[in-house]
């Protein structure tokens, strides 16, 4: 069991470890750099032409890392694991062609607002569709039409409703990883967390899965997922892919993630949520990407309505440097806000199964 997690982080933590310097080099003899706003702190102007893009290598490191430890174990791929894997290239390369229109063709903007929402919810939407098929022999498809916090719960919404739901958490987390990619290594560190704690919980829901039966520690509080540990090897890959870019992503950064690696992170961490029965408690796991979206929410609106500004500038982060927090400062204490966050949710998370017993 635990070979194939072990395989998966390590092959990931060691592709990005190499081959993101040969990306950096690839991108910067090709021009391929950072846009910089002129609107934002006045620190960010010398990192205009840093290589973009980056998410390519997570991206591609975390599928290779994936397949690589099935083949190493001799383990088949799972519809779960798949179709995972499949929703972060899907939102991927939504946001490569943005962030290729950028650059390449010197548009600011990148793809149009209406293109590049249609990318979206075309890959949300099969993800979400596909993602309700293949029943294994206790029924379970990888995802379910129940809503879900620790495990399901309440009545079937049907699968109309869930595709809308499955499409408003994969929208919303995708931009909410967008909004927090400001700041070198922020995004990145903050994914690793989340994706550790999803490798714990895959791990923990294979070991207490309902199709056990009688060597479960606790029946009462089993899981139904369809498969949690090939959940545990995709996030395992993607810690390992994420950490390794880390060390290239983090301050001062020789490489950026762009749209490419945001809207793929976002994206994952929505699948990982939706198939493994967690998706309310996301919104605590991902508690930073969170917190972000609503400053802006909260900075917009209060705009509209009053006229005034809540915060000195919008996403958070930058907000705190403009009070004159260096970045570095700003990177880590948010980092401990979502190591926070994650040690929070999995406390609930361990509490919904012991309070069963």
């Amino acid at each position: 069991m635990m070979k194939q997690i072990l395989f998966a982080g390590v092959i990931g933590l060691f592709l990005t470890l190499v081959g993101t310097p040969l990306l950096i080099k690839l991108l910067a003899r090709k021009g391929y750099g950072q846009y910089i706003r002129d609107d934002g702190p006045r620190e960010h102007a010398s990192k205009r032409g840093t290589p973009t893009m980056g998410g390519i290598a997570f991206i591609l490191a975390t599928v290779a890392a994936y397949f690589l430890s099935k083949v190493i174990t001799g383990k088949p791929p799972t519809y779960s694991g798949v179709l995972v894997l499949g929703l972060m290239v899907g939102m991927g390369l939504v946001g490569f062609l943005d962030d290729y229109i950028k650059i390449v063709k010197r548009r600011s903007l990148g793809l149009r607002a209406k293109a590049k929402m249609a990318g979206q919810l075309l890959g949300g939407i099969a993800f979400a569709v596909l993602s309700l098929q293949f029943a294994d022999s206790r029924g379970n498809t990888p995802a379910s039409t129940k809503l879900s916090f620790i495990t399901d719960f309440g009545w079937t919404i049907g699968p109309v409703l869930f595709v809308v739901w499955a499409l408003f958490m994969i929208l919303a987390m995708s931009n909410g990883v967008n909004l927090t990619d400001g700041l070198d290594g922020l995004a990145t560190g903050a994914s690793v967390l989340v994706f550790g704690a999803y490798t714990f919980i895959g791990v923990w829901q294979y070991q207490e899965s309902c199709a056990n039966g009688e060597t479960l520690t606790n029946p009462s509080a089993c899981y139904e997922v369809r498969d949690p540990l090939d959940l545990a090897v995709v996030s395992a890959a993607l810690m390992g892919a994420c950490l390794g870019f880390l060390w290239w992503n983090t301050s001062p950064a020789k490489i950026f993630m762009g749209d490419t690696g945001s809207l793929a992170l976002g994206g994952v961490l929505a699948g990982l949520a939706i198939c493994s029965r967690t998706e309310l408690l996301l919104a605590l796991l991902g508690g930073l990407f969170v917190l972000i979206t609503m400053s802006v929410v909260i900075q917009v609106g209060s705009f509209r309505l009053t006229g005034k500004r809540v915060f000195r500038m919008a996403p958070l982060q930058h907000h705190f440097e403009l009070k004159g927090w260096s970045e570095v400062l700003v990177v880590v204490r948010f980092w401990i806000i979502q190591g926070i966050c994650v040690i929070v949710g999995l406390g609930l998370f361990y509490a919904g199964w012991a309070a069963d017993k």
